[in-house]
């Protein structure tokens, strides 16, 4: 192809990179091309594809309890966050899985496993998941995935040469963290687990659930999950270095916890 015809995509290029480069909410430089509208797009799709395959929780007192927490988590984020956009409606879901996970995904989704329940001991560790599974949609960690796989790919989406239909619902479900198959939560890479524990640590407190049981959750988190792989094979920070990491973070997020009123669910 002559560079004459090149030129102008290079140019449009060059302009949805320099679009897509921005700060994530604790100021990290970010590349996130995909569109918000694309994104909640796939994320809603994502969701129903879950909804539509796996077994969800009809136990009433438990979906109370998600509910609630789920609220006052979202309400703890836009208190956090209050410069950034949040969808008008989150839409919660308690899914029958014993695996203990939760996600959320982009356009105001949430899944909680059941066997998160037996995990989080109090509605205030069952917020520290949440927090962070909120974290990660607020920072645009999906986006930003996505976006390095699809590399140049990313940037014809951007300019319109490029549809959504053309890369595999698969990789989108990766992206968002969430396994297609299996409805399993996915890491993120380590920056992102690392930044969506201390986000979630401000939500947590925000929404009035004492963020030390942040620190009690990993512990039940590793008593359960018995081994680990070595941290430098894996991208979720092994238990210690992220408990480590979040008491070091507790003394700011428990001052602004005691100015809130405490949650009750």
């Amino acid at each position: 192809m002559h560079w004459r015809c090149v030129r102008p995509l290079f140019w449009l290029a060059l302009l949805a990179v320099l679009a897509g480069c921005g700060e994530t909410p604790t100021g990290r430089s970010q590349l996130a091309l995909v569109p918000g509208p694309l994104m909640a797009d796939m994320g809603g799709d994502a969701f129903d594809q879950l909804r539509n395959t796996q077994p969800i929780s009809r136990d009433a007192q438990a979906n109370r309890l998600v509910q609630c927490v789920a609220e006052k988590v979202v309400a703890g984020a836009k208190a956090s966050y209050p410069g950034l956009e949040f969808p008008e409606r989150w839409e919660v879901v308690l899914f029958e899985d014993p695996s203990p996970n939760a996600f959320a995904l982009p356009g105001g989704r949430i899944g909680v496993h059941t066997g998160l329940l037996q995990v989080a001991e109090t509605p205030a560790q069952l917020a520290a998941v949440m927090g962070h599974e909120v974290a990660h949609v607020l920072a645009d960690h999906g986006n930003e995935r996505l976006t390095q796989q699809l590399g140049i790919k990313a940037v014809l989406l951007v300019v319109g040469l490029l549809g959504e239909g053309e890369f595999g619902s698969q990789q989108l479900m990766q992206a968002l963290g969430v396994g297609a198959q299996l409805g399993i939560s996915l890491p993120f890479s380590r920056t992102h687990e690392e930044e969506a524990d201390l986000m979630g640590l401000e939500i947590m407190a925000r929404a009035g659930f004492d963020p030390q049981q942040s620190v009690a959750l990993w512990r039940n988190m590793a008593a359960h999950g018995g081994s680990q792989p070595p941290e430098l094979l894996s991208t979720h920070p092994a238990h210690k270095s992220r408990i480590d990491a979040l008491q070091q973070g507790l003394e700011e997020v428990t001052a602004t916890y005691r100015t809130v009123t405490p949650a009750a669910c």
